[in-house]
């Protein structure tokens, strides 16, 4: 419901209510140190120890006193009580919630577009089958929900594509999208694959009071991708702008609304192999990497889950996971676009504000299909309160999939028994496991099967590694399956050398399958790491059970103390639960010790108490309970501020940086404030700059000189073509032009293989690829054979290289002409029964990117029509020196490599695109760059 215009109230008074209710709160938690009084500029999680579950009930006091509604932004965006204050005097009154409303009937869905080769396909064929038809309801802030259309999608989305391509943003480029869970974020994504970029989803800022942090770790994810533009909201621009002052690479900071209204004439759809994703993993072990995923990947992961699950035309799905996590972006919304299923969305900020919010979506919606880590579920089970869910129904809920952190045997049962009550099915928990490698969902139980969980002896596991089911044990361990694989999938378990294990044994997990990435992007030294025999590693330990997945832990987490095999999330999981510990806030890790030749266990637990006594209590306990449940005690217990255990933007502990903070000794150091953080942010902002302006000063000398060689050479080359005679006089004098610009230059060219120019008589195509904008100067200098090169025709109009065009006789096609494939061919075709040789670039175009574009068939046709030989040339370091976009040369070393002919077995079509194939394979194995599928007007 609507909230009503601010109502005024006393700002004293305000301000006396909310330090007593957040006084009340903090006493509740264990009070302050020394029992110093609350002031309004108290940091609500560093001095006052409110975390973002304590901040659930500070709100919700906050409401009830003052009758108002506050936005679900508070819950990030409020640092001190004294924003408090501000928000509630800036909130109008509102009534309760009310609860979400059944939309009209949907009428019937178009069945799944199996031949769909793209993502791009998939919203194509579902605006044209049902451009009406709902397929996101988007909660927004008031409470309402926004229907998203195909028709609407597919149509805005395109025009966001024309708005990237004004811009130069095109093929193979990154484009990072850092949005909410808003409507802007679907034709964003969508309208970057339409301008053939690659989209790569950062988390957006939400926390002012961390905002140095946030830029730091979003720097050098965006550095990392190569990111050549940010799609962002309005409030985030200024933050947007200090990041592209730090990323060489970034060129536009734009909001969809920025990119305009008018739709592209045609949108642009890669193939199977093209990029579709970057996912930058959430670094809870080490630095993010970007995971690299086709569209045939994403494609092949959404249909084996949907067969795993088995999807029906009626099955509705809701969703609160962030649309820059690979759970929320593919499991949930883009799983629903290809089967063509209604999805309700609602951000993370508001299921978090109000968790209840989540389930009565899904009672509203009649929801069969929702998604959540293990801490979502728990979370319900905890803070729900019986009056916030009177008249709520989850019997239409199948399949609760639990995943993306490891799962709680204690939270499937406490969910089950507090939601069995309201219709919750126990058998519809469906623990699953996947990873961004495997582009999201790896294994999963069928349908319907419940949860299983594997009692074992604790001491046999983590000594011996085999999981022995426990005999009365008094502390075993429980795990719980993950299922099998996905359907077209494999997944094994091996040892350190890579062999097979058997049955319950434990031991590294690997995969492989069809919606397996290639690697990681930019870090050929991480994916060589990860892939062994076709086989990619998890990072996971686990073992199998009657045919299905256990997981045990992450190898990088492993603490090996004393012979024994410690599982951090175990330890985490018991200190957790001690009284005056902040579940969730624990972190377990090993620090080497030399002395002994093992390594010491460390436990970092957060606590709100401040008081000494308090403490020792609570570290005494944690050795305690360690011992207890582990037999073997703890070598250091680090009692902390809130806030010491460092986390991932998806809430994961990051154990490998929370260590790395205890061994620098700067482990909960308190955080700077606001405007200090920002300071230093613009402060490394200009001095980035002025770093990148002085990097260029040596480039911009460069292209001076350059210029001045162009300025003294050029109009001698002019000269020397117009007294020249018309043919090999002027080719002559331009190849000598070529040699000299490229010597004086710097760039020392290197022919490769020219005895093959010699191995035909007659004319030949040379088929070469394109990657630079010396290409062509570069050829001209490199190879002795004499041809002819087909050129855009409006260089024939350029003053100097127009009249050498026309003197040679080199070949000019309109480009901006469908027909131009035909042009081609017919102009190469009269070229060659003329008996000269030409030139081709069969890619028509380049880009920054490396990579082998696909060929056109022009030349190939005119290759078969006349029964000339096709030689593949390769050029090897021009995009280095020039690429697209670019004008400041780096001058360095360039080499042709010239390969042996290459003919038609046949006539027809079927025969020119065998020949265009081998060239194309020829080339790219010569350029070390690989054949890309990208999209192109043919």
């Amino acid at each position: 419901m609507p909230i009503t215009s601010p109502v005024r109230r006393d700002p004293r008074a305000v301000e006396h209510d909310v330090l007593a209710i957040v006084s009340t709160l903090v006493d509740e938690l264990g009070g302050r140190p020394g029992g110093r009084p609350v002031g309004l500029g108290d940091r609500l999680d560093r001095d006052l120890g409110v975390g973002s579950l304590e901040r659930v009930e500070l709100l919700l006091r906050l409401e009830q006193r003052f009758g108002v509604r506050l936005p679900d932004a508070v819950m990030a965006d409020a640092v001190s009580p004294g924003d408090l204050v501000t928000a509630i005097r800036g909130a109008g009154t509102a009534p309760p919630e009310a609860p979400v409303a059944a939309g009209p009937p949907l009428g019937e869905a178009a069945p799944p577009p199996v031949a769909a080769r793209s993502l791009v396909s998939v919203l194509a064929y579902h605006a044209e089958a049902t451009p009406e038809r709902a397929h996101v309801l988007l909660r927004e802030e008031d409470g309402r929900e926004r229907p998203i259309t195909y028709g609407a999608l597919w149509h805005r989305a395109r025009a966001v594509a024309a708005g990237l391509r004004d811009r130069k943003v095109g093929a193979g480029d990154p484009v990072a999208i850092m949005l909410r869970t808003e409507a802007a974020f679907f034709p964003a994504f969508f309208g970057v694959l339409l301008a053939g970029g690659v989209p790569v989803p950062v988390y957006p800022p939400f926390r002012r009071d961390l905002i140095e942090d946030y830029a730091r770790r979003q720097v050098g994810i965006l550095a990392n991708a190569g990111a050549r533009a940010i799609i962002t909201f309005p409030e985030a621009v200024r933050v947007a702008a200090l990041l592209r002052s730090r990323v060489a690479s970034m060129r536009h900071i734009v909001t969809v609304a920025d990119l305009g209204e008018t739709e592209a004439t045609a949108g642009a759809a890669g193939g199977p192999g093209a990029p579709a994703l970057i996912q930058y993993t959430s670094g809870s072990t080490g630095a993010p990497k970007g995971v690299l995923l086709s569209h045939a990947n994403l494609l092949a992961n959404i249909r084996a889950i949907g067969e795993a699950i088995r999807v029906r035309p009626d099955d509705v799905a809701v969703s609160w996971l962030p649309l820059y996590h690979d759970m929320g972006l593919i499991g949930s919304w883009l799983g629903a676009l290809y089967f063509g299923i209604p999805i309700a969305i609602l951000s993370p900020l508001a299921f978090l504000a109000r968790p209840a919010r989540w389930l009565h979506a899904i009672h509203a919606h009649r929801a069969t299909i929702s998604a959540a880590p293990n801490f979502g579920f728990d979370l319900c089970a905890r803070r729900i309160a019986d009056e916030e869910i009177g008249d709520l129904d989850l019997s239409s809920w199948r399949l609760a999939m639990n995943g993306s952190e490891p799962v709680s045997p204690e939270t499937i049962e406490r969910f089950g028994r507090r939601f069995r009550p309201y219709g919750f099915r126990p058998h519809a928990m469906c623990p699953v496991y996947g990873l961004a490698e495997a582009s999201v969902a790896l294994t999963i139980p069928a349908p319907g099967a419940g949860p299983r969980v594997d009692t074992i002896a604790r001491e046999t596991f983590q000594q011996a590694g085999r999981a022995v089911p426990a005999a009365g044990e008094p502390a075993p361990l429980q795990l719980v399956s993950c299922g099998p694989p996905l359907p077209g999938h494999q997944v094994r378990v091996v040892d350190r050398e890579g062999r097979p294990l058997g049955e319950r044994v434990e031991g590294r997990i690997e995969f492989r399958g069809p919606s397996v990435t290639e690697g990681y992007w930019r870090s050929p030294a991480a994916t060589r790491a990860a892939r062994r025999d076709g086989w990619m590693d998890s990072g996971d330990l686990g073992y199998w059970a009657d045919g299905e997945l256990f997981i045990s832990g992450r190898i990088k987490d492993l603490i090996t103390k004393a012979g024994r095999n410690l599982y951090p999330q175990e330890v985490e999981d018991i200190v957790g639960e001690i009284p005056g510990i902040r579940k969730g806030c624990v972190a377990a890790f090993g620090v080497h010790d030399p002395s002994v030749g093992t390594e010491r266990l460390v436990v970092v637990a957060e606590t709100r108490a401040r008081e000494l006594a308090e403490r020792e209590r609570l570290r005494a306990a944690v050795m305690d309970r360690v011992v207890a449940a582990l037999g073997i005690p703890a070598d250091v217990v680090v009692i902390a501020d809130p806030h010491a255990v460092l986390k991932t933007s998806s809430g994961k502990v990051r154990r490998s940086a929370t260590r790395a903070a205890y061994l620098e000794g700067v482990m909960g150091r308190p955080g700077r404030r606001i405007a200090v953080q920002w300071a230093r942010l613009l402060a490394g902002a200009i001095g980035a700059r002025l770093r990148r302006a002085a990097a260029w000063l040596p480039a911009l000398a460069r292209a001076a000189y350059l210029g001045s060689l162009l300025l003294l050479t050029l109009p001698p080359l002019w000269l020397a073509v117009v007294l020249a005679p018309t043919g090999p006089a002027a080719d002559r004098a331009s190849r000598r032009w070529c040699r000299l610009i490229l010597g004086l230059s710097g760039c020392a060219l290197r022919l490769e293989g020219e005895e093959h120019l010699a191995a035909t008589a007659g004319p030949v195509i040379l088929a070469a690829n394109h990657a630079s904008y010396v290409d062509v100067v570069v050829l001209l200098a490199a190879l002795p054979l004499p041809f002819r090169f087909v050129a855009k025709q409006e260089l024939g109009r350029a003053p100097v290289v127009g009249r050498v065009i026309r003197k040679v006789g080199h070949l000019t096609v309109e480009r901006g002409q469908a027909s131009r494939s035909v042009a081609d061919a017919e102009r190469v075709t009269g070229a060659l029964l003329a008996g000269r040789s030409v030139l081709v670039f069969p890619e028509g175009t380049f880009t920054r990117a490396a990579g082998i574009l696909p060929f056109r068939l022009g030349g190939f046709k005119a290759a078969v029509d006349t029964g000339c030989p096709v030689i593949p040339v390769t050029i090897r370091g021009a995009r280095e020196i020039l690429p697209a976009e670019d004008w400041l040369p780096r001058p360095g070393p360039i080499t042709v490599a010239v390969g042996p002919p290459l003919r038609h077995d046949a006539d027809g079509w079927p025969a020119m695109v065998r020949l265009r194939d081998r060239v194309r394979a020829e080339i790219a194995r010569r350029s070390g760059e690989p054949a890309v599928d990208r999209s192109y007007t043919p």
